[in-house]
């Protein structure tokens, strides 16, 4: 990996595992500045009361953005935000209004209406990368209840500086997906 690459660690449904995530931003505290380049944190609700005694747990102090997901009761929150991170502009929301079990349009379509070239969303519990309509759609799956068998997951995006080999390959955009194990292990996992 590059060492001037950003990094996002991407979250979402977390759901009062504050066990778990704490597992995660503790692992993800080792990946921060000057051990490496995890810049920030996005999360993408139902979970946003996890996340304070979590980062107080752990420690991470990186810089957050987060939306409020259909079991997120605070309306203070935003239900989505855009974002700018790494030459690439960002959409972010939950997903439960974008009508996700019918396909992805409404999500892509939300995202050109931001001018974003990439949706993070969360909600169905599933970690997927895909694009649709021309947008890059990822979703880190769930922390607290995942719904496929690779288990609880989350994802971290990799943006190489303009001037790495991986950026100039076109590949402008690293994801990488992570799970939890029992004892709270974190390891790299493969969508099929």
């Amino acid at each position: 990996m590059d060492r001037d690459s950003k990094k996002l660690l991407v979250l979402s449904d977390t759901h009062g595992s504050v066990s778990a995530l704490s597992a995660v931003l503790s692992w993800a505290k080792e990946l921060m500045p000057p051990n490496d380049t995890i810049c920030g944190a996005a999360f993408l609700g139902d979970g946003i009361s996890d996340l304070h005694p979590a980062v107080v747990e752990s420690g991470f102090c990186g810089d957050w953005i987060y939306v409020r997901g259909n079991n997120d009761y605070d309306h203070s929150i935003p239900d989505s935000a855009v974002f700018d991170f790494a030459d690439h502009r960002f959409f972010l929301c939950h997903g439960h209004k974008y009508s996700l079990y019918g396909g992805c349009h409404t999500l892509a379509y939300a995202a050109k209406n931001n001018n974003a070239d990439i949706v993070l969303f969360g909600h169905t519990h599933v970690p997927s990368i895909r694009t649709v309509d021309g947008i890059m759609l990822i979703n880190p799956g769930s922390i607290g209840r995942p719904r496929n068998k690779l288990g609880a997951s989350f994802a971290i995006l990799e943006c190489p500086p303009a001037n790495s080999a991986a950026f100039a390959a076109n590949t402008q955009l690293i994801t990488t997906f992570w799970g939890i194990g029992p004892k709270g292990q974190i390891k790299e996992i493969f969508l099929q």
